[in-house]
């Protein structure tokens, strides 16, 4: 089941990350990768904002997102029950394509990486990544959604995730500060 889910969301990256440099050969932009970090950025920071229940902005795309799960999901119902580990690999590919704002955000990165490769490999690695916290929700589900529909976990959380993105939209101006700031003490 995870490693289909974990090739879906390869897929969306790599397909997320050709998206990206198509535009930036298309656009007649000047810096490209800046315009899609502060869009990475700004996604972030809605995204927290819509975690920590101060704006639910989000909840649009993810209307979007569930039209289109609507149309999937029908597929994943084949595979189940779930017999074979066959079974499982196809339940997971089609259940990666579940409407996310967490996967929205990372494949707004892998957009932003304007590289179908980087894109798949983030993509790859961000399901690397959930899978020991999915593993861990598997085997404890009723108590952790009970914590997590907590207000000051949201909150947290959300507050955690409007840093990031904050930190993405600072940190080309955090790269130059340093990097001036290293020029002028080894002068």
């Amino acid at each position: 089941y995870n490693l289909g889910r974990i090739g879906s969301y390869t897929l969306a990256g790599l397909c997320a990350g050709f998206l990206g440099a198509q535009f930036a050969q298309w656009l007649p932009l000047e810096h490209p990768r800046m315009i899609a970090m502060w869009v990475s950025g700004l996604f972030m920071i809605a995204l927290g904002l819509y975690i920590g229940a101060w704006w639910q902005a989000l909840a649009q795309l993810e209307k979007s997102g569930a039209y289109l799960w609507r149309k999937i999901e029908p597929f994943g119902r084949r595979f189940i029950p779930v017999k074979h580990p066959l079974q499982a690999l196809g339940l997971g590919l089609v259940w990666g394509w579940l409407p996310c704002g967490l996967v929205y955000s990372i494949l707004a990165f892998s957009l932003a990486s304007a590289s179908a490769w980087q894109g798949g490999l983030l993509m790859l690695f961000f399901g690397l990544g959930t899978l020991p916290m999915l593993l861990v929700i598997g085997a404890t589900a009723q108590s952790l959604t009970r914590f997590f529909h907590k207000l000051i976990v949201r909150r947290t959380a959300g507050a955690i995730v409007v840093l990031l993105g904050l930190f993405i939209l600072l940190s080309p101006y955090l790269q130059n500060n340093v990097a001036m700031s290293t020029q002028y003490h080894c002068h």
